[in-house]
């Protein structure tokens, strides 16, 4: 269904407290309960647990539940462009 580089991007977004379910479904067209699934198989019990009681009804986790204006999946500072000419 998914690559094993999909899932591991699909789980890493689900991880993140910042990025919404809604995000990952317009990504990758997987709904929250698919995600819910995918984490459930991929990780440790105690660690899906853990998960699940963080993000369940988590304001950032849910489009829904967020404020008005506050559209995007990520944090602005998330995935800068690393220079490659930078001195050590």
């Amino acid at each position: 269904m998914y690559s094993e580089e999909d899932k591991s991007r699909i789980i890493e977004m689900a991880w993140e407290d910042r990025t919404p379910f809604e995000a990952i479904e317009a990504l990758y067209g997987i709904p929250e309960k698919e995600v819910i699934a995918l984490m459930r198989a991929h990780l440790r019990h105690k660690t899906f647990k853990n998960w699940r009681e963080r993000v369940s009804g988590r304001k950032t986790k849910h489009a829904s539940l967020r404020p008005a204006g506050v559209d995007r999946g990520y944090c602005p500072s998330q995935y800068k462009v690393k220079s490659a000419n930078k001195k050590a």
